[in-house]
């Protein structure tokens, strides 16, 4: 069945699109006149919108003929590289559910989302199957296991070989728009992940609005993202919305928390955007010789999401690399960024303003619209590509998804020029002797300390059982803790704040604990 959505451009809403509409469209949509031009590139292998569309359609056909039904499952578990994209593609071209799985996880943690998924197919590097395999009779709905590598147990399929004589041309799975087509687990800011559906229509709806329209990507960009594939900033900004344009896609399936790997491969393969989380940066500035070893003049544009980007830290990134950082905020629930700073409109420490395709509000507790700047609230947000629930949640969906509008757990508040500035999780705000305070602000003021790395900011009680903030700090390398470097850096935030918002006490630590995706863990460090 040929099918008339190939080359979907210029769309604002999901009824741009035509019903029947498959999102391996991003890819085929490539393929008349740029079949010849880089797609992919890794230190591993590289490859052409062609060959990654045969491959793709290979992936599809082997599905189907282990039996994939529409909407079945499809587990991917593996580092980033041409194989986890192609099982992505493959999935949704023959109909399926590509759930993209955190590879820092415990095995236990995958084994619950597996059952959690009801998956029907796992494909996984050797490495990170190894010490899950003893558990995968629990998961009662697998019944197929595709091995990435030589490792092939008994009852195992091995990737190369399972695709290896399956035809290189297939027929796209009619899906609707609306149907499913990726499956994401919420990154575990505030507790246990939470699986979250989305569906054909809301990647090129991202990638048009967002990618397109606010970033202003285009086919002669090569992007580059540190954040993994598995986590929707690395699905965007990493892949989709650059084959949307038709621009190739920098892949590394080593570590990002190793910040000499990102600057590597930046220098190795010369990307023009950079997706990183304010984490990445803050590692980089602390390298001596950021830009004495390493080259960054192919980068015209950097992009940040996952926490808020500190201002002191756009300042100094800026400062040492002539790059900006532009700074939005997303989530999971939203698959991508519906809010943001744009090109030539940057005003460093905020999250930017709305674009077209999103309304925000701020409301208060009772659900009441505010209005007057500088009043902080909760942030709701109304747009086409939110979910519609949490898988198999239904108080916490009901909780976050009402009607049009997503609640998004953010606090912020709006200046007089439209400017939206991050207080905070809603968990995550302290009230300290009846006044709310944002852990936020008070970050912000200790990342402007040049002895900080980055930090964070929690409530603990006072020797009267009252709140008061407490800040995590991780010292910048060969800076010496000092006598009395915890006294200075109360002393500097005390002159950048009221004397109620300072941090009364300060610990210093190796590391903040983290999700994968870089968010801080702040439930982690309440003691």
């Amino acid at each position: 069945m040929k099918l008339d959505w190939a080359g979907v451009r210029g769309i604002s809403r999901a009824a741009d699109l035509p019903q029947t509409y498959n999102a391996v469209d991003i890819l085929e949509r490539n393929l008349p006149a740029r079949a010849h031009e880089p797609a992919l590139l890794s230190l591993e292998r590289s490859c052409t919108f062609g060959e990654i569309g045969a491959e793709v359609n290979r992936v599809a056909n082997a599905l189907q003929r282990f039996g994939l039904h529409r909407a079945d499952v499809v587990a991917i578990l593996a580092p980033d590289s041409v194989e986890w994209v192609s099982a992505f593609f493959g999935t949704i071209k023959a109909g399926g559910v590509a759930l993209g799985m955190n590879t820092l996880l415990t095995p236990q943690d995958h084994l619950r989302q597996l059952g959690d998924s009801q998956a029907r197919f796992l494909i996984a590097s050797a490495t990170l199957l190894e010490p899950l395999r003893a558990l995968l009779g629990a998961c009662e709905t697998l019944a197929h296991v595709v091995v990435l590598g030589a490792d092939v147990h008994a009852g195992e399929l091995a990737f190369a070989r399972w695709i290896a004589d399956e035809p290189v041309s297939c027929a796209a799975a009619p899906t609707r728009r609306d149907d499913p087509c990726t499956l994401n687990y919420s990154s575990g800011t505030t507790g246990e992940p939470k699986g979250i559906l989305h569906a054909h229509k809301d990647l090129p709806l991202c990638a048009e609005l967002w990618g397109v329209n606010v970033l202003g990507l285009r086919a002669e960009d090569r992007t580059f993202s540190a954040a993994r594939l598995f986590f929707t900033f690395g699905t965007g900004g990493g892949l989709v919305f650059s084959w949307y344009v038709g621009a190739s896609a920098v892949l590394m399936s080593q570590s990002p928390r190793v910040v000499t790997n990102v600057l590597e491969a930046v220098q190795r393969f010369r990307p023009t955007i950079l997706y990183n989380a304010p984490t990445g940066y803050a590692m980089a500035l602390a390298l001596p010789d950021l830009c004495t070893r390493h080259d960054l003049s192919s980068l015209r544009l950097c992009v940040s999401a996952g926490e808020s980007l500190p201002a002191a830290l756009w300042h100094a990134w800026k400062q040492r690399t002539g790059l900006d950082i532009l700074d939005g905020i997303g989530s999971t629930e939203n698959w991508h960024i519906f809010l943001s700073n744009r090109p030539g409109d940057i005003r460093p420490g905020s999250s930017g303003k709305p674009f077209d395709g999103y309304e925000l509000e701020l409301v208060d507790d009772e659900g009441r619209e505010l209005h007057e700047p500088g009043v902080v609230g909760n942030l709701w947000v109304k747009g086409e590509t939110a979910a519609r629930s949490y898988l198999r949640r239904p108080e916490q969906s009901a909780h976050t998804f009402r009607g049009e509008w997503l609640v998004t757990g953010d606090k912020y508040a709006r200046d007089a020029d439209g400017y939206y500035w991050h207080a905070g999780r809603s968990d995550d705000m302290l009230k300290v002797g009846g006044i709310w305070v944002s852990p936020v602000e008070v970050e912000g003021a200790l990342m402007a300390h040049e002895a900080v790395l980055e930090c964070a900011v929690v409530g603990s009680l006072d020797e009267a059982g009252l709140v008061k903030p407490k800040a995590f700090v991780v010292r910048k390398p060969g800076r010496a803790l000092g006598h009395d470097l915890a006294a200075e850096l109360i002393a500097h935030c005390r002159a950048r704040m009221a004397e109620y918002k300072r941090p009364r006490w300060i610990e210093f630590v190796d590391e903040l604990p983290k999700t994968a995706t870089g968010k801080i863990q702040r439930f982690r460090l309440r003691g």
